[in-house]
């Protein structure tokens, strides 16, 4: 399958948004921003069904989209925005918007479609590229932000003792956050960005208690699930997004799993001693 182009490109791509998501989507976990990251991930449909609608690169709307809405977001303060009136509002807005441009791009139906469900095969060199440049640019962030960032997301009173930038902070990573959902829109569709934002963070949280391991754990997680969704699709060609979300929610509960035998385990030897 490697002889192929597409594959190579969706190999490639693929693998580097499935590390920088598995990175970020630990922080996201940590500071209980699943659902804005859900939320970004329609506002962001409809970005790119605008960019289709102009005539752009549909990766351009999702970027301008998100970072917008990341920006309001960071403004506004996420504990508003939690309140679910707020996300109600915004959703139903977004998608309405969404569906608009939808409705307006008739010759576009399927380049939408992918938008919604994802198309990890149709990425060209030139998107191998932008993503590429993407992911590294997020990464290199969260390595240089990395301490500010763990004490804030896990450690928050403490964070704001020692008198760090907590609203600066605060943004920064929803921004962050907003490319990152930009770019897991072009793997697993809008629809399914919860699978390489959270699941394998989500993950991760079992097999350890140390915030750099689950960090490690859960990007090559989210590594081994595109693949193995990009090799069952190539054998069976069902949906690669359907593959990899059934990986990533296998992992998720063979490691809940192995945590639950092994917290009882740990019980039962405290009792009998």
């Amino acid at each position: 399958m490697f002889h192929y182009a597409f594959m190579q490109h969706a190999f490639i791509a693929g693998t580097l948004v499935a590390i920088m998501c598995g990175a970020i989507g630990v922080f996201v976990i940590a500071r209980n921003l699943s659902f804005i990251a859900h939320t970004f991930s329609h506002i962001g449909f409809s970005g790119a069904a605008f960019a289709v609608f102009m005539g752009w690169n549909p990766l351009y709307g999702l970027l301008l989209f998100t970072s917008t809405s990341a920006l309001a977001v960071g403004q506004m303060g996420v504990k508003v925005f939690r309140r679910d009136v707020s996300i109600s509002v915004v959703l139903s807005i977004f998608l309405g918007l969404g569906i608009l441009f939808l409705s307006l791009n008739t010759k576009q139906t399927t380049s939408m479609f992918a938008l919604l469900f994802g198309s990890i095969v149709g990425i060209s060199k030139n998107d191998v590229w932008e993503l590429a440049g993407l992911s590294t640019l997020v990464l290199i962030v969260l390595i240089f932000g990395y301490r500010m960032l763990k004490f804030d997301s896990f450690d928050p009173l403490g964070a704001q003792a020692a008198g760090l930038p907590i609203r600066l902070i605060s943004i920064g990573f929803l921004l962050l956050m907003s490319i990152a959902v930009a770019e897991a829109i072009q793997i697993v569709g809008a629809l399914l960005v919860f699978t390489l934002m959270t699941i394998p963070a989500a993950t991760a949280r079992y097999l350890s208690p140390s915030i750099f391991k689950m960090i490690l754990y859960s990007a090559g997680i989210a590594v081994l699930g595109v693949w193995l969704g990009l090799i069952l699709s190539y054998y069976t060609n069902a949906p690669v997004s359907f593959f990899i979300t059934i990986s990533e929610g296998f992992f998720y509960f063979a490691a809940l799993s192995w945590y639950t035998l092994r917290e009882k385990s740990i019980a039962k030897k405290a009792m009998q001693a």
